[in-house]
This record gives C-alpha cells, sequence and structure tokens, in this order.
C-alpha cells in the first residue's frame, strides 16, 4: 500500500493540497504523503512500523497545523468588547488528529512549522500555534491563489511572532494615541454641538497611519493617494497631514476654508482635504487625501484612478498591453479606508475590487484599512451583513485579510507592517481590519444605546474605569519603564497647549488658495464669459495623422472587411480631405493631441472597437490576436499616448477611475463612453458627487469626456435617450443671465464630425478644465449627409456654439425652428421635400453654457419671422426643452412654441409601429 506513488510527482513537482490539507515541498522532500515515500523503495527494502506510525503522526501534526492556519480566525481574540461567545472549531481539536495523551511525546516540526525548532511537545505546539493564530491579530490567507502567497504569511507569522517593537517606536505610538486623544476632547469642549466624526474607540487607526506612512518612505514611495471616509479624518488631517487646525476651527465656526475672490461654494467639515509632504528621518513621502462626499465609498474608485494617473506621471507603466508588473507601484501607492457597514455593502466595492487585476486600471495593489465599529449607522452587524466578516467581499478577488483588535495597538503596527510587505512584495490588494468600537454614536449628538443598549453598556464602563485605548497603552509603557506619568502628562499638556495656541488664532487667520499647483499651475478659474479657441490644425498634419491612424503593420493581419471598409476608405478620404465621418474626426483630435504631447485615454464597455463597431482605435490581427493601436505609433518617440482601456462591465467604478485619472494632470484627456446613452446612470453617485460638484465644492478642474450615444431610432427605451435632461438639471447655467466658461460643465449635441473635432481639442487647449458631456450620435456615425471636410478643422476654425441656417433666404423667412443634435437632419430632409424656404432651422450645438449672444446674433437676420418653434425628438417632459425654454424668454425675450412628442414614463416606446408614427409626427408637425 506504502509503495503507491499515483500523485508523487506532482507533489514532488509543485506542492499539492491531499484531502484538504496543503503539504509543503519541504515536508514531502522529508516525510511524502501519509506515509506515501518519495521515491521508489530498493527491491526487497522493507518499512518498519515504526517508521510508518511516525509518518502517519507528522502527517496528522501537519494537518493539525493547517487546520490552525485555515480556521483559527475564527475563534481569534479580535473582539475588543467580546460581544459574541468564542467559536468552537472542530478542526482545531487535537484530539481529531489522535494527539491524546501524548502531552510529552516530542514531534518532529522540521518542514511543518516554521519555528526554529526541531521537535516539540503537542502541550508546546497547540500554545504557539494558539498564540499566532488565535491571538489579537489574525489572518485569512488560505484562498490566495498562490503557493508561494500562503508560505509568505504562515513564515511571516510562524518566525517572527513574539517580536516587539523598539523602544523608540513604542514611545512614538504612545505620543500619537494620546495626542488623538486630547485633539478629540478639544474638539468636544469647544464644539459640543458639531458632527465631528471623532476617532475615539479607534484610535489605534492614527497607529496605522503613521506606520503605512512611514513604511511608505522608507520603501521609497513616492506618493500614497489617500481615500477615506468621515471616522477619524479631521484628527488625520491636523494631527499627521498638517492641515492648518485654524483652518479646521474656522470650518467649524460656519467661516469659508477659501479666500475671497476664489470661485467656490465649499463643502462640509467631513469632507476637507490635503495634501502635503510627511518627513520620516532623511526620507520623505507625499501623501494626497481626496476628497470624500457623503455617498459612502463611491471615493474608492476615484482614488485608484488617481493612483494610476500619478504612477503614469511618473513612468511606472506605459500605455502598452505588456505593462511592467514589477514596477507598477514602486512610487505611489493607493490607501483606501473604509467603515465595515459600508464596505460589505456599498456595490462599488465590489465594482472597484473588480478592476484590481485588469489591465489599464491596476494600480500594483491596494492596502485597504476597515475601521471596523461592528455595527452600521444605527444596525447591528448580524442586520447589515450575511457574510461572517464585513472583509469577505473582498474574497472575490483572493484578498489577504488581516483581522486586529483595536485594543491592541502594536498588534495593529504589526498588521500594518504585514500589509505593507505584503502589498510590495506581490503588488496586490490586501485588508487590514480593525475591530473598534464607537464611544459615542453615529456622530457625537447621538445616542447609539436606543439601538444598542448592550453594546454601549460595555463601552461605557470602559470609559468609567478610564480604560480608553490611549491610556491603557501609555499606563503599559509606565508600567514596563519605558515613560513616566510626568512624560505622559507633559504630551497631553502640550498637545493642549498647542491647540488653544491655534485656537486663538481662528479669527485672524488667512484661508490660502490651495487649488491649481504643481502640474496645474498656469492653468485659471473660467471666465464668465463664453470665450472661442482656436482648435484647428494644420490640413497636411491632419493628412499624415489621418493615414498613420489606418497603417496596419506588414506581419498584422486585419479584419478583411475592415481593411476595405476602414483602413482603404479612410485613406481615400484623407487624400480627398471630404466624406470625413464622426471615427476619422475622432481619430484626427486624438491623433494631433498625441502629437502636441497630450496623453489620451478612453475607457468603458467595448471602446476599442465601438459599441456600433465605428471607432476601431485597436486592430486586432486574426490570427493570434495580437493587439496593435496605430495611433501610437505616429512619430518615433511620440510625446503623447493613447491609452484603448476595454473596461469591465461596471459604470460607478469605472466612471469614478477616468474622474480620478483626470484630476491629476491637465495633460490628460480622459474620456469614457457609455455603451449606450442612458447606461450613465448606473454612475449617478459619481456623477452627482464629483463630476458636476468636484470643482465647485473642492476647487479641482477635471477636463474629464463623458461620451453618450444619444438618438430616437426605435431602440426602444434603454438604448435611445442619454437623458439630457438630467445633465441639464445638474448645470448651475442661470436661467436669467448670461452665463460664461466658468458654467461646472458643458452639455453639447453636435451635428457635424468637424463639431467633435474641436470639442475634443478644446478640452486640453483651453487654459482651464471643464467636465464635457456629449450626447453623442448613432445613426449619424455613418450618415453621409453627417461628414466634415478637412478645411472644417484647419487652422482658424473652432467649434460653433450655435449653426445658423445655411440655405434659406433670409427675407422670405417667416417660421425659425430651433433644434439640437441628430434631430437636424430629419428637419432639413422634411424642408427640401416640402420646399418650406420660409422655415430657418438653427441648431444649437451647445445647451449649456448657454450660447445667448451667438443665438441672438442669428435671430437678427430674420427680421419676418412670426414663428419660434423648439422641435425635439425626446418627450415633452424629457430632452433639453425645459432647459431652453425659460432661457429664451428670460434671456431672449422670444416665446417658444414647443413641438415635439407629449409627455411619457420612458425615453421611449418599445413597439416599432408607434415609434415610426411618432416619428414622423415629430418632423411633420415643425411645417404644420
Amino acid at each position: 500500500m506504502f509503495r503507491c506513488l499515483g500523485i508523487q510527482k506532482i507533489i514532488q513537482t509543485h506542492g499539492k493540497q491531499y484531502n484538504g490539507v496543503f503539504l509543503s515541498r519541504e515536508y514531502h522532500a522529508k516525510h511524502g504523503v501519509f506515509g506515501y515515500r518519495p521515491k521508489k523503495a530498493a527491491k526487497g527494502e522493507k518499512v518498519s512500523y515504526e517508521a510508518i506510525q511516525n509518518r502517519i503522526q507528522s502527517a496528522n501534526l501537519l494537518r493539525l497545523v493547517s487546520a490552525y492556519r485555515d480556521h483559527g480566525h475564527k475563534r481569534a481574540r479580535i473582539d475588543p468588547l467580546g460581544l459574541h461567545a468564542m467559536e468552537e472549531i472542530q478542526s482545531l481539536n487535537p484530539e481529531v488528529y489522535g494527539f491524546s495523551g501524548q502531552e510529552s511525546a516530542r514531534l518532529d516540526l522540521q518542514g511543518i512549522l516554521h519555528v526554529g525548532k526541531e521537535s516539540a511537545t503537542i502541550t508546546d505546539v497547540l500554545k504557539h500555534l494558539e498564540d499566532i493564530y488565535c491571538g489579537p491579530l489574525a489572518v485569512e490567507f488560505n484562498q490566495l491563489a498562490t503557493e508561494e502567497e500562503r508560505e509568505w504569511f504562515s513564515r511571516r507569522l510562524e518566525q517572527h511572532h513574539g517580536e516587539t517593537l523598539p523602544v523608540d517606536r513604542k514611545k512614538e505610538l504612545a505620543k500619537i494615541l494620546l495626542e488623538s486623544q486630547v485633539f478629540d476632547n478639544f474638539m468636544a469642549t469647544k464644539f459640543t454641538t458639531v458632527k465631528r466624526y471623532g476617532g475615539e474607540g479607534a484610535e489605534s487607526m492614527m497607529g496605522f497611519f503613521d506606520q503605512v506612512f512611514r513604511q511608505a518612505a522608507e520603501d521609497g514611495i513616492q506618493d500614497v493617494v489617500l481615500g477615506m471616509p468621515h471616522r477619524g479624518r479631521l484628527n488625520l488631517l491636523a494631527g499627521m497631514l498638517n492641515f492648518p487646525p485654524e483652518l479646521l476651527f474656522r470650518k467649524m465656526r460656519g467661516m469659508p476654508e477659501f479666500p475671497d475672490g476664489v470661485q467656490g461654494s465649499g463643502d462640509v467639515l467631513s469632507h476637507l482635504t490635503a495634501s502635503t509632504d510627511l518627513q520620516y528621518d532623511d526620507k520623505s513621502v507625499h501623501v494626497t487625501m481626496i476628497p470624500n462626499p457623503s455617498h459612502l465609498e463611491a471615493c474608492n474608485p476615484v482614488a485608484a484612478g488617481k493612483t494610476r494617473a500619478a504612477q503614469l506621471h511618473l513612468k511606472e507603466w506605459d500605455y502598452s498591453e505588456e505593462e511592467d508588473d514589477t514596477r507598477q507601484g514602486d512610487k505611489v501607492l493607493c490607501l483606501q479606508i473604509h467603515g465595515d457597514a459600508a464596505f460589505t455593502s456599498q456595490g462599488v466595492v465590489a465594482e472597484t475590487l473588480g478592476l484590481a487585476d485588469l489591465p489599464h486600471f491596476h494600480v500594483g495593489g491596494t492596502v485597504h484599512f476597515i475601521a471596523n465599529n461592528q455595527l452600521g449607522f444605527t444596525t447591528d452587524a448580524e442586520r447589515g451583513r450575511s457574510s461572517r466578516y464585513s472583509s469577505d467581499i473582498a474574497k472575490m478577488i483572493d484578498c489577504a485579510v488581516i483581522h486586529v483588535n483595536g485594543d491592541y495597538p502594536e498588534e495593529v503596527i504589526k498588521a500594518t507592517q504585514l500589509a505593507m510587505s505584503y502589498r510590495q512584495t506581490f503588488r496586490k490588494d490586501v485588508i487590514v481590519d480593525m475591530l473598534c468600537f464607537r464611544r459615542w454614536g453615529h456622530n457625537e449628538l447621538d445616542d447609539p444605546s436606543f439601538t444598542q443598549p448592550i453594546m454601549y453598556k460595555i463601552i461605557r464602563g470602559r470609559y468609567d474605569t478610564g480604560k480608553s485605548v490611549p491610556d491603557v497603552y501609555a499606563d503599559q509603557l509606565v508600567n514596563e519603564g519605558l515613560l513616566t506619568k510626568e512624560e505622559v502628562g507633559k504630551i497631553n499638556a502640550d498637545c493642549m497647549a498647542k491647540l488653544g495656541e491655534h485656537f486663538s488664532k481662528l479669527e485672524s487667520f488667512p484661508p490660502e488658495a490651495r487649488h491649481l499647483q504643481k502640474q496645474w499651475t498656469g492653468l485659471v478659474q473660467a471666465s464668465s464669459q463664453i470665450t472661442t479657441w482656436d482648435t484647428g490644425v494644420d490640413t497636411s498634419l491632419l493628412k499624415y495623422v489621418g493615414a498613420k491612424s489606418v497603417e496596419v503593420p506588414s506581419d498584422l493581419v486585419v479584419h478583411p472587411h475592415l481593411q476595405k471598409t476602414l483602413v482603404d476608405v479612410r485613406k481615400k478620404k484623407m487624400e480627398a480631405g471630404t466624406g470625413l465621418d464622426w471615427a476619422t474626426a475622432e481619430a484626427l483630435a486624438v491623433g494631433s493631441l498625441l502629437y502636441q504631447g497630450f496623453n489620451v485615454r478612453i475607457s468603458g464597455q467595448d471602446v476599442g472597437r465601438g459599441t456600433f463597431s465605428h471607432r476601431h482605435f485597436m486592430l486586432i490581427d486574426q490570427n493570434d490576436d495580437r493587439m496593435h493601436i496605430p495611433l501610437n505609433d505616429i512619430v518615433e518617440n511620440q510625446p503623447g499616448y493613447l491609452e484603448v482601456a476595454n473596461s469591465s462591465l461596471s459604470e460607478e467604478a469605472v466612471l469614478g477611475f477616468e474622474y480620478g485619472m483626470s484630476i491629476e494632470s491637465p495633460k490628460n484627456l480622459i474620456i469614457w463612453e457609455a455603451q449606450f446613452g442612458d447606461f450613465f446612470n448606473g454612475a449617478q453617485v459619481i456623477i452627482d458627487a464629483f463630476v458636476a460638484s468636484g470643482e465647485t465644492k473642492w476647487l479641482l478642474q477635471s477636463g474629464l469626456t463623458i461620451l453618450l450615444p444619444h438618438g430616437m431610432d426605435g431602440a426602444g427605451p434603454e438604448h435611445s435617450s442619454c437623458r439630457i435632461e438630467r445633465w441639464l438639471q445638474l448645470c448651475d447655467s442661470k436661467e436669467d443671465a448670461a452665463d460664461g466658461d466658468n458654467i461646472n460643465m458643458q452639455v453639447v449635441n453636435p451635428t457635424t464630425p468637424a463639431q467633435y473635432f474641436h470639442l475634443l481639442r478644446r478640452q486640453m487647449v483651453r487654459n482651464f478644465r471643464k467636465p464635457l458631456v456629449v450626447a453623442g450620435p448613432k445613426i449619424l456615425l455613418r450618415l453621409p449627409a453627417a461628414t466634415s471636410t478637412l478645411e472644417d478643422m484647419a487652422p482658424g476654425t473652432f467649434f460653433k456654439p450655435v449653426i445658423g441656417e445655411q440655405g434659406a433666404d433670409p427675407s422670405r423667412v417667416t417660421r425659425v425652428v430651433f433644434c439640437s443634435g441628430k434631430h437636424y437632419y430629419g428637419l432639413a430632409k422634411e424642408r427640401d421635400a416640402r420646399g418650406a424656404d420660409n422655415v430657418a432651422i438653427i441648431r444649437i450645438e451647445e445647451l449649456c453654457p448657454f450660447p445667448m449672444e451667438a443665438i441672438r446674433e442669428e435671430m437678427k437676420k430674420y427680421s419676418k419671422a412670426t414663428e419660434f418653434i423648439w422641435s425635439q425628438e425626446e418627450h415633452r417632459n424629457m430632452g433639453a426643452w425645459s432647459f431652453v425654454q425659460p432661457r429664451f424668454d428670460n434671456l431672449l425675450a422670444c416665446k417658444l412654441k414647443y413641438v415635439g412628442r407629449g409627455v411619457l414614463a420612458t425615453p421611449a416606446v418599445g413597439v416599432g409601429e408607434v415609434h415610426q408614427a411618432e416619428a414622423k409626427q415629430v418632423i411633420t408637425d415643425a411645417f404644420a
């Protein structure tokens, strides 16, 4: 029986799981598997009964050790409140493995436990395993994908267990915790009616931050991009991130955080941000805390996107498909802080985790920290999630999780060191889940005992006996002789005195302008006028870029249909300079920007080809799937690069990621395209909290461009409208005053490829950045009437907010029809068919900012006009009607008549016959 070696070869090569137990190579080399010898016995050789029993005992010991590695966390002492009874785990019972009555026998540990001992009794082994895997620090690592990662954790935990922090680090940690406590006490005293979301009960989190920043500096990381919710945020800002306490106190008094003359509405106290350099001995690290809206976890993908853009800036990776993962993350770290209830429940968490290892989205591993209060606002954990741990959602990406008891600050430091070392070694996400509690309720003005009476009876008892985490740890160091009570008192007194000094200066403290610095230097806030920018490009350069955009390498086999309809056709059109479609105009805009040194990234579902198979930025070899992006080979040593990121089937996380990339540098044109227009609504939180309001709240400029295929063409409710009315409702354009470029974002519905060309280039050419929302084409992509010429894109040309009538005699016009977008072509065709030369059609290409002066100039041409009509495809309660109508009334003193569909609950009907009848009626009514 012991010579059955069916799995021996595989095990010797790779190591395998046997009966659910992982057996290391070292164990196989010495013992085989459960008595299976690694080498065939010599002829006539006999295996003694004692040898067989020793091998079985060693195998059973390994099973016990493996059980602790896999399941020890389930009965670890990680809950500081002790709310839950210790769980009995049968697989951790030594009797299951035959270790009963053998307490004095010595067991061979080689290849089984990484402890530096050759043998030990089962009693010693059990104590060691309990200390390592069931103490205040416990790790889940069995779910990791590779043997190397699992072995790394077991070695680190078993070999380094029992190590203590250096004395100076213990003193520093005590000081950090005590100052955190003093800060919260000071705030509670001075601002008794303000919600400050203090860190009481989670003070060890400050030790986590100090260790991350310190270790990042030691590892040569230059930048840490931090996304964080409100819990403990103010403490971190003032305590470590050099945020002026005076400015914080001013904000708590209701005073603005911006200096006079800066356009911005500001944001609430718990959303404040910082960007600072931290010095640790002779090394430093820059930390940027990004803005955080109250939509929990929404900042996660934004932090990841900003991280990736910063890595690009430092050239940690390039835009090629073969990204160098060994370098990525060397210089920039993404750090995300979470609440337990939000992390387990918010869908954006899963969407963002899903980006972790994807090409064009991974950032070299994110370090996550869960400030685990063990409840939500007023909801117990048992009612707030269906999993054992709040971190379980991260197992979808085989993420390592380090659970730690927040009552043990030194263990929190060790957990942080472990997480950072793992991330630096494997460039993968890792989680530190610190179980703690809230001393107060969701905020300091809330009474949590309404809903958690038992929990808060325990918490109050801790503070009644002076058992705050900082005090207990300081007492521990006093007892160890590392601090004196006088030193502890001095730390508290000095911190309180400094805060008092800052508080006394709040009235006279002048806020500083902290926007448009570093790489944003030279940009300005937009003016109150609508400006015009020459975005034309030399025709010879456009011809060159156009030809290069479809140049196929000699060794690449392009799809025969694309060779005929894309490559050959585009080359001919570039030579002729006419008949240029939307895809060509887009390629010319992108290519010319790359040539000028701007980087361009287009992201979204299927953007490489385009939902409507029109773009084809990527050419795929038909024999081996090799990818080629022609626009990245315009010239040798090209200054700008195009990244084509076919994304996961996500809207919220991906759009948040792209927004994060856009706020890192003004030289990045970041484009996100929805598969269909109204698919953006899956990302509404990102749009509301960041895209539409980011500059107003935080002075963060973004040139993010959002493409939304739009048009009523019979595709049904969810594939027709980009809900342009929702975007316009988000705009801060006034109804009764002319608005310039200082609006929060631009909303356009262009009708020609040249207009689209100028829009993309304008995003980068101007000396400010604004989000751009393009109600983009579907059927116009290939409509012969909707084409442009190279002359339309030549020097001296620019985007036109309004395109006036180009054929009718103004003296004969009695009716003026205003419209926007694709609808124009239907109207123009009907007018020509009717011979209605008394009708002028004016296209409003840019709805916001509202081009009042351009419209007024067009209207002056038609002195005999008596009817002014707004015609749209969309239903009356949708489209641009509700936006343009009051502006015509208030700004132009022109009463518009509405012509279009009636009201409807959905963007479009789902019955073909009804759609056709409506479409015909919408056109004919404009001429009735």
